[in-house]
């Protein structure tokens, strides 16, 4: 089974990431700023895809796979299609809710997690979609995440 979900997938050192979020949030520019602020680290990263996301369920993970129409573009809304270092597919770690914060509650539910279909579910953490170093955030959010590398 496969499911097609409107987001934008990303590997950061070994870590697959997923961004989530209604239309015109901002996924692809918080994944792309995670990506830039990787790369100045020194740490491998690369986009999965971008705007689809084909999510399936391999040896017990779950796996975010790219269409090949788009393999390698990301839209940077307002600013154009840009080319990306790529990877076809990678198994996800995480799910990043984008929010904007007028109106946001002020504190999510513990241990929340993104259900996808009858695939799996994986850890959610929300970010506001105005954040300007998402992976700071989310090393705040994911302790154990922060020994792995310094960008954390």
């Amino acid at each position: 089974m496969t499911i097609n979900v409107h987001g934008t997938a990303i590997v950061v050192g070994e870590r697959g990431l997923i961004f989530i979020g209604p239309s015109g949030i901002g996924k692809s520019m918080m994944a792309f700023t995670c990506l830039a602020i990787a790369r100045r680290s020194g740490a491998f990263s690369a986009l999965i895809s971008d705007d689809q996301v084909f999510i399936t369920q391999q040896d017990g993970r779950i796996v975010a796979n790219c269409p090949p129409s788009i393999s390698g573009l990301m839209e940077l809304r307002g600013s154009g299609i840009v080319k990306m270092e790529h990877v076809k597919s990678a198994p996800l770690d995480l799910a990043v809710q984008l929010f904007s914060v007028p109106g946001a509650e002020r504190l999510p539910p513990e241990n929340e997690c993104w259900q996808i279909g009858t695939i799996g579910r994986l850890p959610l953490v929300r970010i506001a979609s105005s954040a300007s170093d998402p992976l700071a955030i989310i090393g705040a959010l994911m302790p154990a995440w922060r020994q792995e590398t310094a960008f954390w």
